[in-house]
């Protein structure tokens, strides 16, 4: 499966002089691809395309499905005005609610709602999470082209560890629909008791997203949580050249051989305005992979295979037990 990487890594050049052989690798794998962590807009945040321009460009390089994701509203109903006229292009589109501020934070009646609107995916407070506003002392994360009113911090924890009524309640919800639970942006210490408590309530489709960012995790930690039936999704927008860089490509294979290739996807959490397009950072992912010597096999399981199976396309009987 893996090749020698340094190798692989020593002249980047020759990797691109194979006439053209990468490229066509890449455009291989990218077909039936899903981008589960797609930033397009509107939003309040500055962003390089809409979604209807995402969709565009996710079928043109044969994707699919994507997710579009945004901090401060639900996609549901976005996703449910666009589908009818986004058929021809033969794109899954697919939505899911947020539960910062803006959509009413740890709401049962909202999540009701728009997974009654058919939502996919519950996020865990992001830019609300009060460890997401605890890490962004002296940085600047997740900017919005306006000022908005200051977030109030929200954890799934009271003050003793332990989790909050009303999470328990939308964790009910999201296993009546079998919907997917992502861990937002709260910290590895609310992660293992709010994934404990979902998966004793059924819900077996549990999603960490970007681990190694602002959540905290250590490599020990996507193991455990690996094993213990979650999936873990890594961002491009982290490892490829953007203005949110901060891992090298061996940090991205020690991240993902935490994991192990069967429990990771890969996403891109791009769509920004000064940032690659989703499309060009899933490829330029891929690449990276390629070139750190994961198999073209591998790298299907973690671009559509693994997503496909957390998401929900090859049938409702996730096992998130592991």
């Amino acid at each position: 499966m893996m090749r020698n990487l340094e190798q692989e890594m020593l002249n980047p050049n020759e990797q691109q002089d194979d006439g053209g052989q990468m490229s066509e690798r890449v455009d291989a794998l990218m077909k039936g691809s899903i981008d589960l962590h797609v930033h397009s807009g509107p939003s309040v945040m500055a962003r390089k395309l809409d979604h209807i321009d995402e969709i565009k460009e996710a079928a043109a390089a044969g994707q699919r499905a994507i997710l579009i994701k945004d901090h401060y509203y639900p996609g549901a109903p976005i996703v449910n005005l666009l589908k009818p006229h986004m058929e021809e292009y033969g794109v899954e589109l697919l939505g899911g609610i947020p539960l910062n501020n803006t959509s009413g934070g740890l709401n049962p009646f909202t999540v009701d709602t728009f997974l009654k609107m058919g939502a996919s995916l519950v996020w865990m407070p992001t830019s609300s999470a009060a460890n997401h506003i605890r890490s962004t002392h002296r940085k600047k994360r997740l900017v919005t082209a306006k000022p908005m009113r200051p977030a109030e911090g929200i954890s799934v924890v009271d003050n003793k560890g332990n989790l909050v009524d009303e999470v328990k309640e939308i964790l009910d919800l999201i296993a009546e629909f079998d919907a997917v639970l992502s861990s937002g942006h709260l910290h590895i210490s609310e992660i293992w008791p709010l994934f404990e408590e979902a998966k004793a309530r059924g819900v077996n489709r549990r999603l960490v997203n970007h681990p190694t960012y602002v959540v905290g995790c250590s490599l020990a930690d996507i193991t455990e949580l690996t094993e213990g039936g979650a999936v873990v999704e890594h961002s491009a927008a982290f490892y490829i050249e953007s203005k949110f860089t901060c891992y090298t490509p061996e940090e991205l294979r020690q991240h993902i051989d935490a994991g192990g290739v069967d429990r990771t996807v890969l996403g891109s959490d791009l769509g920004q305005s000064g940032n690659p397009s989703p499309v060009e950072g899933m490829r330029t992912l891929i690449e990276m992979c390629l070139n750190l010597g994961y198999s073209d096999e591998d790298i299907r399981k973690m671009t559509t295979t693994n997503c496909a199976r957390i998401i929900g396309f090859e049938g409702a009987n996730f096992d998130g037990s592991n």
